[in-house]
């Protein structure tokens, strides 16, 4: 059974943000804009009326109405569905909001996008050795998902690029710990045991990107077959032991089958056979029954001894 490796802890994890509807922050913001465009308006109709003094008051009023609602309106945040904002504040984690719809957060945080769709990865046909040392080739496809955005965003550099090498990883790991195939009872083969294969494969990727807050929800070999350069040998290998196993096949059954005839003549008293006559019907039963031609019947019109 192939080892599992040891990943580093995760220093931080996943958290809800605060934060609410945007929808009040944003009719908020656009009457606060309205309004700022009247009191401006109200400012210069008095500094032109010669009430300066109050004129300037407003307008300076005004613009600072005006700055509040586009700072309030700035932390605005669409979040679609299948979407997480990962938030930030002066370098500081604060929170993941995850709930979508129109949310309002702090302004001054930088929000970052994180898909939390399921998502699929492809392996290139990767050429390695297996555990007898013969080269295959090997690919597989593995289906995974974002589980904590924090980790995904500030564990390691790229997400998905860490997952697509740790992928590749684990799958030459697991090409060199079994063999292509094997006909020893109770090992496991790559060819012969895909579902035990693919399990320890998504444990393994599993462990390798559970640091990155990555699930892995399901992964299969989607290329399993020998280099073509050792292909033909080994289907002449793989032939050869097939013949084998049916030759033993028939001859176990061939046997039985003998046995059973001998044991059957002798409880119905048809016949009485001597040890030389029981060795030549044995060899005969055997010779048609193990035979890859069809046997040519030869009737003896003489006696049982002639």
């Amino acid at each position: 059974m192939s080892e599992l490796p040891e990943m580093p802890a995760p220093q931080i994890r996943e958290r809800i943000a605060f934060g609410s509807s945007g929808w009040p922050v944003l009719a908020g913001a656009i009457a606060g804009v309205l309004v700022s465009i009247a009191v401006f308006v109200v400012g210069a109709v008095q500094s032109d009326d010669g009430n300066v003094g109050a004129g300037i008051g407003l307008i300076v009023l005004s613009v600072l109405l005006l700055l509040v609602s586009l700072f309030a309106a700035g932390g605005l945040t669409p979040v679609a569905p299948g979407e997480a904002r990962v938030l930030q504040l002066l370098g500081r984690y604060t929170g993941t909001v995850r709930t979508d719809g129109l949310r309002w957060v702090n302004p001054l945080t930088r929000r970052r996008r994180v898909s939390t769709r399921i998502r699929n990865h492809e392996t290139d046909i990767l050429k390695v050795n297996d555990a007898d040392g013969n080269p295959i080739e090997i690919a597989a496809v593995v289906v995974w998902q974002v589980e904590d955005t924090a980790r995904a965003v500030f564990e390691v550099d790229d997400f998905i690029e860490f997952v697509a090498i740790q992928t590749e990883t684990a799958v030459r790991h697991i090409a060199n710990s079994y063999p292509y195939d094997t006909h020893e009872p109770g090992t496991l083969s790559l060819r012969d045991n895909a579902d035990e294969i693919t399990a320890r494969l998504s444990e393994e990727i599993g462990v390798r990107v559970a640091s990155a807050g990555v699930e892995i929800i399901e992964s299969r070999l989607t290329r399993l077959a020998y280099a073509p350069e050792i292909a033909q040998a080994m289907l002449r290998r793989q032939q050869a032991s097939a013949v084998v196993a049916a030759r033993t096949r028939i001859v176990e059954g061939a046997v039985g089958m003998v046995e059973m005839a001998l044991q059957r003549l002798a409880d119905n008293d048809v016949v009485e056979l001597d040890e030389e006559r029981k060795a030549a019907m044995v060899s005969n039963l055997l010779v048609v029954l193990c035979g890859d031609r069809d046997a040519q019947p030869v009737v003896n019109t003489g006696s049982l001894y002639s």
